[in-house]
């Protein structure tokens, strides 16, 4: 048999941790997330007290 032959458990089947996985995102990646906003937002920051600073002395 191959694999789209094969008959699908139902949902409340399916191990409990595999549905846990699914429905949230592990904690590293949350972390990881909220870094690269809070970087984003400090690097938007400088670029734009860049232009002000550059835009005074004109």
């Amino acid at each position: 048999m191959t694999e789209s032959e094969q008959p699908r458990r139902p949902e409340s089947e399916q191990p409990a941790r595999r549905m846990a996985m699914e429905e949230k995102f592990p904690r590293a990646l949350w972390i990881r997330l909220i870094i690269y906003v809070a970087v984003g937002h400090v690097f938007a920051f400088f670029v734009y007290l860049l232009f002000v600073l550059g835009g005074k002395n004109q």
